[in-house]
């Protein structure tokens, strides 16, 4: 076969294959690896529900909050030593010494004293041989131990009493921890703990890691505590914002709950490795996340197309808009600026093709076509690569 009778037999097809390329070239002829971006470039914002910010030395400052994580504790004068009430429920340790020999009650020096273990009734006494019915709740320790010894002196049993009230199992002031925790249960708030942190550690921590194999992580940071108080949901937080400063003091019967939050970002697009990853540390900078996926790939990717999508905080702001970041690698200042930007949970990070590689791929379809036509038509056609 000549050119020519080769050039006749391919002409139309050929004419056929480019009329459908240009006819369908915004439609699905050759496929993309994501959405066009042209449209957020030239379409006015205010007729699409996302707001398209260019991220410059002059608008990244609105963004910048990679500022220290840590903040100066709330709860450092937090007393541990504070005043605790008898409630129903809880179980008392009642001793009386009297300063004389042969009294009824012995001296400090004699065991004897002791007069077993006192429940708190539902109406809020306790039972002391030798003294009777005594009500107790809604006073501290040190108030039981004045009343009980007015009522021994007034009954004429014993001379300047020395009375001494303990607990031996508190049932009212706890907290209750669960979820993942080591140690789920009911912590006494007289052990000495106060805070939110106190009590998720005096349980054992958190347990679990990164569900990402592959992606170290720190547990604080993919675990959510949550408190209630009096039934309402008080406050919803990540553990490590607690451990950086942010913690609360409790109250008795408070409920902490500990559960896994993964909180993951996801990059799709032109770079080396696309998929969720989970945000392994606080103040994840942009370039610290392309990095983390092996960065751009350099034959694909457009360095002028980098773009992070970002929802509205609906549930703070019912009326808040999403947002659209775009970054333009190809100036040297955007790498600052991207050192800058944090990222967020839900974040997704789309870097766009080259436009010299969306050519290669109509070349590349064109050519198939061609094979295909040399195929159904007895010709060779010659491997030619583009």
């Amino acid at each position: 076969m000549t050119v020519w009778s080769w050039l006749r037999a391919t002409a139309r097809p050929i004419a056929i294959v480019l009329g459908l390329g240009i006819g369908v070239a915004g439609c699905t002829a050759i496929p993309g690896d994501g959405p066009w971006m042209g449209g957020a470039a030239a379409t006015s914002t205010e007729a699409l529900p996302f707001d398209v910010i260019d991220l410059t030395p002059t608008t990244i400052a609105s963004y910048n909050h990679l500022a220290p994580f840590d903040v100066p504790s709330s709860v450092s004068n937090v007393s541990s030593g504070g005043r605790i009430s008898v409630a129903p429920g809880d179980v008392l340790k009642v001793r009386i010494f009297e300063p004389y020999e042969g009294s009824i009650f012995p001296t400090i020096q004699r065991p004897g004293a002791d007069f077993g273990v006192q429940r708190v009734t539902d109406d809020g006494t306790i039972s002391v041989p030798f003294v009777g019915t005594v009500h107790v709740a809604g006073m501290d320790l040190s108030q039981i131990e004045k009343k009980i010894s007015q009522q021994v002196t007034a009954s004429g049993k014993a001379q300047d009493p020395q009375v001494i009230v303990e607990f031996v199992a508190d049932r009212t002031h706890t907290v209750m921890v669960s979820g993942d925790v080591k140690q789920p249960g009911r912590i006494s708030m007289l052990d000495g703990v106060r805070t939110l942190a106190e009590a998720i550690s005096r349980a054992g921590g958190p347990v679990g890691g990164s569900s990402q194999p592959g992606f170290a992580t720190s547990p604080s940071n993919q675990v959510e505590v949550v408190v209630r108080r009096q039934g309402q949901v008080i406050l919803q937080t990540q553990y490590s914002d607690l451990l950086a400063g942010r913690d609360i003091a409790l109250q008795k019967n408070d409920e902490i709950v500990v559960r896994p939050n993964s909180r993951v970002y996801t990059v799709l697009g032109a770079v080396m490795k696309s998929g969720n990853v989970e945000l392994s540390k606080q103040n994840t900078s942009l370039l610290e996340a392309l990095g983390t996926v092996g960065g751009l790939a350099d034959q694909r990717a457009n360095k002028t197309g980098v773009y992070v999508f970002r929802m509205g905080d609906l549930q703070r702001d019912p009326t808040a808009r999403a947002r659209v970041f775009r970054l333009d690698l190809y100036q040297p200042v955007s790498i600052f600026i991207a050192q800058q930007f944090p990222i967020q949970a839900r974040d997704v990070i789309y870097v766009t093709n080259a436009p010299l590689y969306e050519y290669d791929k109509i070349l590349t379809s064109i050519y198939r076509t061609f094979s295909i036509v040399g195929i159904t038509r007895g010709t060779v056609i010659p491997s030619t690569s583009f």
